[in-house]
């Protein structure tokens, strides 16, 4: 982690080359998964959605498709929600430009190990797990849960009420992909541990007015030690004491065990920038034009309603089978729009115009190669379809601003 002008950033580095950076500013640190009692403020059934308030004037788009296991405080005569109702909700999208924060009544709790969430009763685990591993921990999650009994919570709309238990559940933990390199101690210890902090959360949410926040996430920056970095990981690494600090404390309330790869750099003569280029790779990564090892390359351009990335040969020269040729520029470059994607968190519609073939054969290894690819991204993205014109059409969830809006006018020195 890196401190410059008032920004954090974090980079995640594989062999020294950056997967994924991100930036906040450092008095303006997100509110991404911060839990409030909301008031809906009207509800537009013409987009199905309901405007939500966390704060006077301050408002959110609730989709209503959400609103199936909702938690309210406060609720009107009408079976339904309505204006006036009060309700938990959590942030799960940032405001990005003209657009609010979105908002859910899906309450997640997230650990290393494992997420609590509301709106499903049964324990999943990642399906990069093998199944064999995937019905243990699933057995495993299932027998903490016998032994400690069921999760206290409020029944849907049982509003005003004191929370007890539930004849049905309406959460669930969801195990990650680490749970399968954990110690059976370590996970048992996290799974509990969300389990109490909801049950805490749900206790004083019938004793607190509206617009309060029940649940005040860590920054970003310090999630990231658990959200997105997996066990694979061998050093957090910063060269800012305030940061050391930060981190050190996160780690030791939440993931003791990975307190001994923190660690601080102190050498003065080769500053951390320097020894790994960050400012350089953060430059980069800001580019329009990226280059690739073929002599390939990219053309990023994100607009207001999606990105479109176009494939060129540049400096290729293929030999005399232009097929061949074609299809070895497309499937590098269909490894690095993957890349790009997640390094530079662009998200929504994504269009990329790959470098034209004739034989559908060329096309189905493209097409699943790049599927592949879109895989090992930790933030969900799905290939749509290749259209007519073949143009392939890719789109990646929402979470994050995109590294160059969160970046701003920044310059690297």
């Amino acid at each position: 982690m890196l401190r410059r002008e008032g920004k954090i950033f974090s980079f995640l580095l594989q062999n020294q080359k950056a997967v994924e950076i991100h930036c906040e500013k450092a008095d303006e640190i997100s509110r991404l998964g911060n839990v409030y009692i909301g008031r809906i403020k009207n509800i537009a059934k013409n987009i199905q959605a309901a405007f939500v308030e966390i704060a006077p004037g301050e408002v959110c788009y609730l989709p209503l498709e959400d609103l199936k296991h909702p938690v309210f405080t406060k609720k009107g005569s009408s079976k339904s929600a309505q204006a006036g109702d009060e309700l938990l909700v959590q942030i799960n999208r940032e405001g990005m430009k003209t657009k609010f924060p979105s908002v859910t009544t899906q309450i997640s709790l997230h650990g290393k190990y494992a997420v609590l969430t509301r709106g499903k009763e049964q324990t999943g685990v990642s399906k990069k797990l093998p199944i064999e591993i995937r019905e243990e921990l699933v057995r495993f999650a299932d027998r903490i849960l016998e032994e400690n009994g069921e999760l206290e919570g409020p029944e849907a709309g049982a509003a005003g009420t004191e929370p007890k238990k539930g004849n049905g559940r309406e959460w669930s933990w969801i195990l990650r992909t680490n749970a399968g390199a954990a110690s059976r101690e370590q996970l048992k210890a996290e799974l509990l541990r969300l389990k109490e902090q909801y049950e805490t959360l749900m206790r004083q949410a019938f004793y607190r007015t509206c617009f309060s926040c029940l649940l005040k996430t860590p920054p970003a920056y310090l999630n990231r030690l658990s959200d997105l970095y997996d066990s694979s990981v061998h050093v957090f690494l910063t060269d800012d004491e305030a940061l050391y600090q930060e981190m050190r404390d996160y780690l030791t309330e939440y993931q003791p065990e990975d307190l001994s790869k923190l660690a601080f750099y102190e050498d003065e003569l080769l500053p951390m920038h320097k020894l790994y280029s960050l400012e350089h790779q953060l430059s980069q990564a800001l580019r329009e034009r990226v280059w690739m090892d073929s002599g390939g390359y990219l053309v990023i351009q994100p607009t207001e309603a999606l990105t479109v990335i176009d494939v060129n040969t540049g400096k290729y020269e293929g030999g005399k089978n232009k097929e061949k040729t074609f299809l070895k520029i497309n499937l590098q470059a269909a490894r690095e729009v993957a890349r790009q994607l997640r390094l530079r968190n662009l998200s929504g519609i994504i269009i990329v115009d790959f470098i034209n073939m004739e034989k559908q054969e060329s096309k189905k290894e493209l097409l699943s190669a790049l599927e592949g690819f879109l895989r090992e991204d930790p933030v969900h993205a799905t290939l749509v379809d290749m259209t007519k014109l073949s143009l392939v059409e890719i789109t990646r969830q929402k979470k994050e601003k995109p590294l160059a809006e969160s970046v701003g006018d920044w310059k690297t020195t």
